[in-house]
C-alpha cells in the first residue's frame, strides 16, 4: 500500500468541481438521515457541514419529536418528520426515505443514531433500493454494514467515516489493536464493504479500493469533541453532492475539517472548541485552496 500525504499539494492537484450559473439543484441535493430523540443536534451539525461545503439543497429526515425544533434551528433545510421506533427513526419510514434518496445526489445516514439494529434495517433497505446517490455512512449505520452484503451497484459508491471505537466494533477487535494498525484496519474495512473509508483519529487515514491511501496529519486535539464527527460526515456528503468522487469527497472533507479545527483553535484555543464553530470556516478554506489551484 502506497501512502501519500493528504495535504494542500494533493488537493491542488485534485480540485473540486466548478460551479457557474445554474440553480441550487445544480450544486447538489443532500439528504441527511440523522439523530435519535436524544441527539437532535447531530442532524443540525451534519446539515451545516453539508451546506458550508457547497451543497445547494438540504433535506433532513429526523424523528417527529425533534423535527419542529430542527426546522426552527435550521431554516435552510426541508425537514421530514419521521415516525419513531423507540428512540430512533422507524423502519416504517423506509419507503418514503427511499424515494427521497433516489431524488438526492448524496445521502448521509447515521449521525446521532445509536441503535444498531434499528439503524441497520433502515440502512440495508436504502442501500438495497436507492441506487444512484453517493452514500456517506456514519456511526451505527457503519457498524451495521457487517451484517449484510453491499449489492454490486453500490460498490465503490459509499464513504464510511468511523472512529476507532466503531472500527473496533465493525472488525470485532480491541480498540488498541485498531489504533496500532490503523492503516491495515481501514484497508480491511474498505475491501470488506467495497467503500472509501476515512478512519478518524489524531491522524486520519483515507483508503479507497486502489493500492493508494492518504494520510492527513493536520488535525488538532480540539476536534476530539462532541459533534465533530457529525460535522465531518456532513462536509463529505456536501462535497459528494456537488459531483466530487467518493475518494476525493472524503479526502477534501477530512482536510477541510482538520484545517477548520486548527483555525478555530488558533483563535479560541484548542480545549473548548465547539463542533458548531467548524462549518463557517469551510467556505474560506475552499476559496483559498481553489484560488491557488
Amino acid at each position: 500500500m502506497i501512502v501519500k500525504p493528504l495535504d494542500e499539494a494533493y488537493l491542488r492537484s485534485h480540485p473540486l468541481p466548478k460551479h457557474s450559473g445554474g440553480d441550487k439543484h445544480s450544486r447538489g441535493r443532500v439528504l441527511v438521515i440523522a439523530g435519535n430523540i436524544e441527539l437532535p443536534g447531530a442532524a443540525i451539525l451534519a446539515g451545516l457541514g453539508a451546506l458550508r461545503a457547497g451543497a445547494g439543497v438540504l433535506r433532513i429526515a429526523a424523528c417527529q419529536t425533534n423535527a419542529p425544533h430542527i426546522g426552527a434551528a435550521m431554516p435552510e433545510a426541508m425537514v421530514i418528520r419521521c415516525s419513531e421506533d423507540g428512540r430512533e427513526i422507524g423502519i416504517g419510514n423506509g419507503p418514503r426515505l427511499v424515494e427521497l434518496a433516489k431524488g438526492s445526489d448524496s445521502v448521509l445516514i447515521g449521525p446521532g443514531m445509536v441503535d444498531e439494529g434499528s439503524v441497520g434495517r433502515l440502512c440495508a433497505l436504502l442501500l438495497n433500493e436507492a441506487i444512484g446517490p453517493i452514500f456517506v455512512v456514519d456511526a451505527s449505520a457503519f457498524t451495521s454494514l457487517r451484517h449484510f452484503d453491499i449489492r454490486q451497484e453500490q460498490r465503490g459508491r459509499l464513504v464510511c467515516t468511523p472512529h476507532f471505537g466503531e472500527m473496533a466494533k465493525f472488525l470485532g477487535r480491541e480498540r488498541e489493536e485498531i489504533e496500532s494498525r490503523a492503516l491495515r484496519s481501514a484497508t480491511e474495512a474498505a475491501r470488506s464493504v467495497h467503500a472509501v473509508v476515512a478512519l478518524k483519529g489524531a491522524s486520519t487515514h483515507v483508503v479507497g479500493l486502489s493500492d493508494e491511501a492518504l494520510l492527513n496529519e493536520q488535525g488538532t486535539v480540539g476536534l476530539a469533541t462532541s459533534g465533530s464527527g457529525d460535522t465531518l460526515a456532513g462536509i463529505v456528503a456536501g462535497l459528494a453532492a456537488r459531483g466530487t468522487s467518493p475518494l476525493l469527497a472524503a479526502a477534501w472533507g477530512v482536510y477541510l475539517h482538520a484545517v477548520a479545527g486548527r483555525l478555530v483553535a488558533d483563535r479560541l484555543g484548542a480545549i473548548g472548541l465547539l463542533a458548531r464553530e467548524l462549518p463557517e470556516e469551510i467556505p474560506p478554506i475552499m476559496r483559498d485552496l481553489e484560488s491557488r489551484t
